[in-house]
């Protein structure tokens, strides 16, 4: 029954009115799922499991305290254990930002942090990501997750993360991904009805689906790329505890 809501209310209530509304709500839904199974490794709350989320409804996903999800928890934990990001003097470049990682960064006096989106109420700057209004060679990393499903030209925005880069610079731009992957990125112009776009896409919102090319994808603009599994910096025991996807993999873009 509660799967069957939360997909119906993914499905009907703009995301942009989620943002602005839920936390009190969740708050007050964490109480019933306290325990000590799971854990958030970014506010550090446990659970005895997490809420079930998405529109194709995935168990164990949602922390009701600070509402990450499976791809924020781990991103953040690669971050924090693998990187300096966190840590040193970097211009960061947040687009789309998540409620749950815009503190840990903002955490940092020493990081010059900016969030930007086209129509997000978390963002600092409204932005077009085919267009920044940025300087080139600007930001040191730039987080983009969930993104380039939504916009027009992909690789367009593509060329402008490359551009606001600096030399050596570094990104983590995930997109989801639906089982079985398709060989190439399914992508047609003509399909813009909102039922063909569920039944193609995945979501009704979704210009493509990415398949196994999506690493070409963001190299074509000379972006060198990185995939890392979860399975190599985390214990499977470490995977349950933080109710991660094991099959999800980091992309990393480097200038």
């Amino acid at each position: 029954m509660i799967k069957l809501f939360v997909g119906f209310l993914l499905r009907k209530i703009p995301r942009t009115f989620l943002q602005r509304t839920s936390r009190p709500i969740f708050k007050l839904i964490s109480i019933f799922y306290l325990g000590n199974d799971v854990t958030c490794p970014i506010c550090k709350s446990n659970f005895r499991k997490f809420f079930p989320y998405g529109r194709k409804v995935r168990d164990n996903a949602l922390c009701t305290n600070c509402l990450s999800l499976e791809r924020h928890r781990l991103i953040y934990i690669y971050l924090s254990r693998k990187t300096s990001i966190l840590r040193g003097n970097n211009k960061i470049l947040h687009i789309a930002p998540e409620a749950c990682l815009i503190k840990k960064f903002k955490e940092n006096s020493n990081i010059d942090y900016i969030t930007a989106d086209l129509s997000s109420p978390l963002a600092d700057i409204k932005m077009d990501i085919h267009n920044m209004p940025f300087e080139d060679e600007y930001f040191d990393f730039i987080m983009c997750n969930h993104v380039l499903e939504h916009v027009d030209d992909d690789i367009k925005a593509l060329e402008e993360i490359k551009r606001v880069l600096k030399k050596g610079g570094k990104g983590i731009i995930q997109v989801p991904f639906y089982y079985p992957i398709p060989e190439k990125t399914i992508e047609d112009k003509s399909v813009t009805k909102v039922s063909d776009r569920e039944k193609l896409y995945g979501q009704s919102d979704h210009l493509r689906k990415y398949g196994k090319d999506y690493d070409k994808r963001l190299s074509s603009n000379g972006l060198k790329v990185l995939k890392i599994k979860t399975e190599e910096f985390l214990t499977n025991d470490e995977i349950l505890r933080y109710g991660l996807d094991s099959k999800e993999e980091i992309f990393i873009v480097r200038r």
